[in-house]
């Protein structure tokens, strides 16, 4: 019994290591006050599991050893039967009001502490997820984007929740609890980073095919930075440089990727898909799924269901120097 133990209690430590050193969101490693109390919580709830585990363990133990056949003369409900009731009431009554009570409190403090709040100084944002994608927009500058949401380091963040199809879940695991986004309902999060860098959200509520690569990225900014991010975001759009570029922006309306489309400062005003005014400096293409680079962009525009078997957006039917085109007119969105 001892030795089940010792390696369900090895196993478990080898799990945690592995999932503190891989790449993705490690929500035992908060950088954000709403993940750090519910972190806090988690080990609270993990150490008492382990102790309650060995506390259960060691009387198995020693029941095993201690028992003996019962004696010829024994009958059932006589002493020898309640020789462990004293053992009974205190794990079954006295133990679990002992450390239930107690941690109910806990539990309501926390949920208190991570509880919405809004604030007259806090940043607003607004997140309205599709299938499979994130819109961000920033109410007071007018900044629209897509799959980033960028935010200043040490400042609270009102993040106002909307979907415009079906349950989406936001979560940015080192940084906040996570939350639903619900078809015809607003709910609302507070988001604060405690250290500059890049964490990956994603959709925490099953959406979809494809539901594995709706993800964002939250980029957390010294405010001086954000601030000149957030204002060359509010501008249009960069008039294309070049040939190349020039001609990649009239194939793009001409293949009619204004329909679905918003590049603002031009006729391209679509809605159903992200707006690509500055598309050319996001890191990710389609929600995180692929990195924003040359190679993938072609794969994307010439056929996003190879990089993305759920995405909506069909393939664009382009010969080589269009598609060239395209490419660099999108990277010169910035």
């Amino acid at each position: 019994m001892k030795a089940v133990a010792a390696r369900t209690g090895a196993a478990v430590a080898v799990g945690m290591g592995l999932a503190a050193c891989g790449d993705g969101p490690n929500a035992l490693a908060p950088k954000g006050d709403g993940a750090r109390e519910i972190a806090g919580l988690w080990w609270l709830l993990f150490g008492l599991g382990t102790a309650v585990f060995v506390l259960v363990a060691a009387v198995l133990v020693r029941a095993v050893v201690a028992s003996r056949p019962r004696a010829a003369g024994d009958v059932d409900g006589e002493v020898g039967d309640r020789a462990g009731y004293p053992l009974v009431v205190a794990g079954g009554v006295v133990l679990p009001l002992v450390v239930l009570v107690p941690l109910s409190l806990v539990v309501m403090r926390t949920t208190n502490r991570v509880a919405f709040q809004a604030g007259a100084t806090h940043l607003a944002v607004e997140v309205v997820a599709h299938q499979y994608w994130w819109e961000v927009r920033y109410p007071e500058s007018g900044a629209v984007t897509a799959n980033e949401l960028h935010i200043p380091v040490g400042r609270p963040v009102d993040l106002t929740l909307r979907s415009q199809d079906v349950v989406h879940s936001f979560w940015v695991p080192e940084l906040a609890g996570k939350i639903d986004n619900i078809p015809g309902e607003t709910t609302n999060l507070n988001l604060v980073a405690r250290q500059a860098g890049v964490y990956r959200g994603v959709c925490a509520e099953y959406c979809g095919l494809d539901h594995t690569k709706m993800q964002f990225l939250v980029v957390a900014q010294p405010e001086a930075e954000f601030e000149q991010w957030l204002a060359s975001e509010a501008a249009g759009r960069a008039p294309p440089q070049g040939a190349l570029a020039q001609r990649g922006e009239r194939v793009f309306n001409d293949s009619g990727c204004g329909a679905c489309h918003t590049v603002r400062g031009t006729a391209a005003a679509g809605v159903l898909g992200p707006d690509l005014t500055h598309f050319g400096r996001r890191q990710t293409i389609g929600a995180a799924t692929v990195a924003n680079n040359r190679g993938n962009l072609g794969g994307w525009v010439a056929n996003p269901r190879s990089l993305k078997a759920g995405a909506k957006m069909p393939a664009t039917p382009l010969d080589g120097d269009e598609l060239q085109a395209v490419i660099a007119y999108l990277e010169g969105l910035r």
